[in-house]
């Protein structure tokens, strides 16, 4: 075959590369749809905005996203939010959140996804879940405290985070997970960026209340399920029973 994989190789990588470039433009559509065009006033949009510049996506692109969500350019955002609930492989439970212009086109696929796991299938999860606040995000100093940052800002409870579980976390910082009501998300994310804190990520999302015993293997199995789902350009973002 002589070095013919390596151009299969970058076929691969320039398609995953123009995914994520879609994922990004649609969650800052997204974000400025449902908090407002201003990154300084709506954390959500901030941090989208924030990841894209980070994947080199061009400021008109940027502008033309942010104009779209808010309603002020040629372009109206018409997405609808759908939410899936099923099961991956060994019963793991998911919750898949998708945004699209198309639920027709859309749906079908995502049961295909679905059926292509094993045990995977449709059906109410969301008991297995609770839906929070989520705002992850990092402070240069390593001495800072998270706990004490998670009681001023007003969290309900915080976890450590380093690069290993979330590459926007750089080596040698403060990094943590700060788990808030679902009315509180932006208070807490404007809280964190006004002292000293970067933030990552602020969205609601789903906390699983137990999670399934895995054996190493059937973790690799579910592992490939959820990066399926992950790989559609819908999918905004799968919330899954895994450690």
């Amino acid at each position: 075959m002589g070095r013919q994989w390596l151009h299969a190789k970058r076929l691969v990588a320039g398609l995953k590369k123009g995914r994520t470039t879609s994922k990004l433009v649609r969650e800052i559509s997204v974000a400025a749809k449902m908090g407002g065009a201003d990154p300084a006033m709506n954390a959500r949009l901030a941090t989208a905005v924030e990841k894209a510049k980070k994947e080199s996506v061009s400021r008109d692109v940027i502008e033309r996203a942010i104009k779209k969500g808010a309603g002020t350019g040629d372009e109206k955002l018409v997405m609808e939010h759908v939410v899936f609930e099923g099961y991956a492989p060994h019963k793991v439970p998911v919750i898949v959140e998708v945004y699209t212009d198309n639920v027709n086109r859309t749906a079908p696929e995502i049961r295909v996804l679905f059926k292509k796991g094993q045990l995977g299938t449709t059906g109410s999860n969301k008991f297995l879940f609770d839906q929070a606040g989520l705002v992850e995000a990092y402070h240069a100093d390593q001495g800072v405290d998270p706990e004490e940052a998670a009681i001023e800002a007003g969290a309900n409870e915080v976890e450590r985070l380093d690069h290993t579980q979330n590459d926007d976390i750089p080596e040698g910082s403060t990094g943590a997970k700060f788990i808030t009501e679902r009315a509180a998300v932006r208070t807490v994310s404007q809280w964190l960026s006004q002292h000293g804190w970067t933030v990552v990520t602020s969205e609601l999302g789903y906390l699983p209340k137990q999670f399934p015993d895995l054996t190493d293997e059937q973790q690799s199995e579910v592992g490939e399920f959820l990066q399926a789902l992950d790989d559609h350009d819908d999918v905004h973002r799968v919330w899954a029973a895994v450690k």
